[in-house]
């Protein structure tokens, strides 16, 4: 055996040693699942004793990153988001809000039919939402979750929007613990909805023909 056939043989050995440690290492703990929230319907709504006559469908609000997502947001810094770690929404907070918009439309009894886009059938009415805040604010030890939201009534058949209007509404968290901040974000949708459903309800839209 040659020197050059030798050193190759010694590099060889030495390359398998070391793809058997980086092949031990790379046995990694199965991270535990993390904890799944959820944005309850609203309970507190008091069922209209009179409803509209139109159906209304609502749509998947329409939301840019990092709204567009299941990750539970923090603002500490108006130029900065951060992530609460170990912990994530059910879903997209778009698919959040919308169901818990037709959960709460329908509770309240205020028009004939309540869908999603997702659904068959036609509606004589659309709401049209976009999430332009959907997180919390820390400041030392105080916590609020800020929901804010644009939405349009449109008319199905003309597309012609009948209404627009925008909602904010800020609630104050018991302290920055995650199960705290997640209540806030229910009680603000409460709210939210109850703005959400007033201003739909209200708005001047003639029956359809």
């Amino acid at each position: 055996m040659n020197r050059s056939t030798a050193t190759a043989l010694r590099a060889a050995g030495i390359a398998l040693s070391i793809s058997g440690i980086l092949t031990a290492c790379t046995v990694f703990p199965v991270p535990e699942a993390p904890r799944v929230m959820d944005l309850p319907v609203p309970q507190a709504l008091k069922t209209n004793t009179t409803s509209r006559p139109e159906s209304l469908r609502i749509d998947t609000p329409r939301a840019s990153n990092p709204y567009n997502s299941s990750r539970i947001l923090a603002k500490p810094q108006p130029w900065e988001f951060r992530v609460y770690g170990g912990v994530r929404w059910r879903d997209s907070v778009p698919v959040l809000l919308q169901d818990m918009l037709a959960g709460a439309f329908r509770a309240s009894a205020s028009f004939q039919h309540v869908a999603i886009d997702s659904g068959p059938g036609n509606t004589d009415l659309n709401l049209a939402t976009e999430i332009i805040a959907f997180h919390a604010v820390t400041h030392s030890d105080s916590t609020r979750v800020t929901i804010e939201v644009f939405g349009q009534l449109v008319d199905s058949r003309s597309q012609k929007t009948l209404c627009s209007n925008s909602f904010t509404v800020s609630k104050p968290a018991g302290n920055t613990n995650i199960d705290e901040v997640v209540l806030a974000f229910g009680t603000a949708g409460d709210q939210l909805a109850d703005e959400i459903i007033a201003w739909a309800k209200n708005c001047n839209a003639a029956p359809p023909g």
